[in-house]
């Protein structure tokens, strides 16, 4: 895969994720592949890994922030590591309005994302 190639699957992941696309995000990540959230009970967040367990994680975010979208999308290639700068904006299923600045490490391989690992800011009210 050369730069660009990589370049755009970043491109297609982001956009498929304000789509809420979780068939294709789930297209886009190797059959082992690792999703580690910005929070949950361990130093790395919560780790979901496989195909069936990435489905159920993304669907999850969707139904946690029906109009979720991630705005603002930079994204970084060194090798087969990348990064996406972002900002996400959305509205819980409760009712509460979010926005907040985070980072997606991804390790890439075999044209796929193996690895998305994300970082975000925690906003103190």
């Amino acid at each position: 895969m050369t730069e660009a190639d990589k370049l755009a699957l970043l491109d297609a992941f982001a956009q498929a994720w304000n789509r809420h696309d979780t068939d294709a995000l789930v297209s886009m990540m190797t059959p082992d592949g690792v999703f580690e959230t910005a929070a949950g009970a361990e130093a790395f967040g919560a780790r979901h890994a496989g195909h069936e367990a990435l489905r159920k994680s993304f669907s999850a975010v969707f139904a946690a922030f029906p109009d979720a979208r991630w705005e603002d999308a930079t994204h970084v290639v060194a090798g087969d590591r990348a990064f996406s700068e972002w900002t996400f904006r959305g509205t819980s299923a409760q009712g509460e309005r979010v926005e907040v600045r985070g980072v997606d490490l991804f390790i890439l391989r075999d044209g796929r994302i193996a690895r998305k690992d994300t970082f975000r800011k925690a906003r103190v009210r």
